[in-house]
């Protein structure tokens, strides 16, 4: 066998034995990961994913610079009107092709709509002040100068650092905000950008309370939530562009259960004094950040909407039932649970728990993946470093859409109590019960969508007998 025959073939096994383990005998419970559906993935394997389709608004008219895009310029408007009936909103960008970009096109944005009104030759500047979650009490990386944020705020002359001060936090809960203070940092600093959201993400952000303070300054901030974590439980966790906030990001692969890639929404109406921000938005988008967006994805993105919108409501309750049961199972048998016990520990997706009584996170994290339960090590409040985290950042979403419920996650909590507490190995007992959640729930029903998946297989590689080959191949697999 050729060099090149046997790296092919040593690859597409050890792809095989991977979706074996990940699909069959783990349980995914990483809060930022989640498997598309068969349709989802049968988009994004569609011809679209080999094409471009760049487009930009010239003189009020939108303008393609390609051909042969008629049906995926189609597919980005019906996405478009997909997610604004689910965020209840009249914009979305859709031409990013992750949650940072979409960050970093806000930010972006943001120093080009500051600099609009600026007088003939005086120079341009970055954003004064920034408010966000600090990255140690949760708040997440693309929202900070280190990652998306980077180079779109002054720096302090005295320290050398960027601008940006932090939602202070609740001496009780690090994981709720301190009201009073916050309001005395809003009066006493007015910063030109408010960053809700966070990767460690249990509790609501304050956004009423910080639209009902900032109201009525003579320059309103513009108020931000990045949601990629809880963008899938819009609504039943909270509503931002409801309670005052102006723009939505997030990406669209964690509890929302699409491909990989990230979007803004918002409510922009023409008469809107922000108006102009959401055209520097759809400019920074396109040309400012992307050229090809992945047209596979936004396909697959079309469809994974039309699911979110179909099945949004039985969905995350089921995901928030799962967390607190979860939380409580865990706080059961005697692992300690970050959060509030009066919320339940977490009103979202995520469950935290606190193992530096029972070793290093990162060896407890390998340790549970070595037993077929797949976490996130994750560095609390009060750790010192990231290197020695203290906790474990565990997500039900995924295993919800498997179809299983508050007992099923009850359970699991007992595997994994064997695991941190007990340094027992269960690595067979976990498979075995994870093969119980095997099919798919929150969307098109198997029987339904294998004759859909097949129509689109034969379209994609229409080549003569092809699927006669592949489906003999398929039966002398499965004997």
């Amino acid at each position: 066998m050729s060099s090149f025959k046997g790296k092919v073939q040593s690859l597409f096994q050890k792809i095989e034995e991977n979706n074996h383990w990940r699909q069959r005998d783990c349980f995914n419970l990483i809060p930022s990961e989640s498997t598309p559906s068969l349709l989802v993935k049968m988009c994004e394997m569609s011809d679209p994913s080999g094409r471009y389709a760049e487009h930009r608004t010239m003189k009020g008219e939108e303008i393609y610079f390609y051909q042969g895009i008629d049906f995926i310029k189609d597919v980005e408007e019906a996405a478009g009107e997909e997610l604004c009936r689910y965020f209840g909103c009249t914009d979305v960008e859709l031409r990013t092709i992750s949650g940072q970009m979409a960050n970093e096109v806000v930010f972006k944005a943001m120093v080009k709509f500051i600099n609009r009104g600026r007088a003939e030759g005086e120079a341009s500047r970055r954003m004064r002040l920034v408010m966000n979650n600090d990255l140690t009490k949760g708040g997440h990386l693309s929202s900070q100068p280190m990652g998306a944020l980077f180079n779109y705020v002054e720096e302090n002359p005295e320290t050398g650092k960027e601008n940006v001060i932090h939602l202070p936090v609740s001496a009780d809960n690090p994981y709720k905000p301190d009201l009073q203070k916050l309001g005395e940092i809003l009066t006493d600093n007015r910063p030109e950008l408010i960053i809700f959201g966070k990767s460690m993400f249990i509790h609501r952000e304050p956004v009423t309370f910080v639209a009902e303070i900032v109201r009525n300054w003579d320059i309103p901030p513009v108020i931000m939530f990045d949601m990629a974590h809880v963008l899938g439980l819009y609504g039943a966790f909270q509503e931002p562009l409801a309670d005052g906030a102006n723009v939505v990001t997030g990406s669209t692969h964690k509890t929302f259960f699409g491909p990989q890639r990230g979007l803004v929404a918002g409510n922009f109406p023409k008469n809107s004094p922000l108006r102009k921000l959401w055209l520097d938005i759809k400019g920074r988008a396109f040309p400012g950040s992307t050229s090809n967006h992945h047209l596979g994805t936004l396909l697959g993105l079309l469809m994974a909407s039309y699911e979110m919108n179909e099945f949004k409501e039985a969905y995350q309750k089921q995901v928030v039932a799962n967390a607190k049961a979860f939380a409580a199972a865990l706080a059961d048998v005697g692992i300690p649970v970050e959060g509030d016990k009066a919320d339940g520990y977490t009103e979202t997706h995520q469950v935290l728990i606190r193992v530096k009584d029972f070793g290093n996170g990162m060896e407890i994290a390998r340790r549970l993946e070595d037993n077929n339960i797949v976490t996130n090590y994750q560095a609390l409040p009060d750790d010192e470093t990231f290197l020695e985290p203290s906790g474990i950042r565990l997500g039900v979403q995924e295993m919800t859409r498997f179809g299983m419920k508050e007992g099923d996650f009850t359970e699991l909590a007992g595997l994994i109590d064997e695991v941190v507490r007990h340094k027992r190995f269960v690595k067979d007992e976990a498979a075995k019960a994870r093969r119980r959640f095997s099919t798919m729930h929150y969307c098109v029903p198997l029987e339904e969508a294998v004759p859909l998946a097949a129509r689109i297989f034969r379209s994609v590689f229409p080549y003569e007998g092809f699927l006669d080959m592949f489906l003999e191949n398929i039966r002398k697999i499965t004997g």
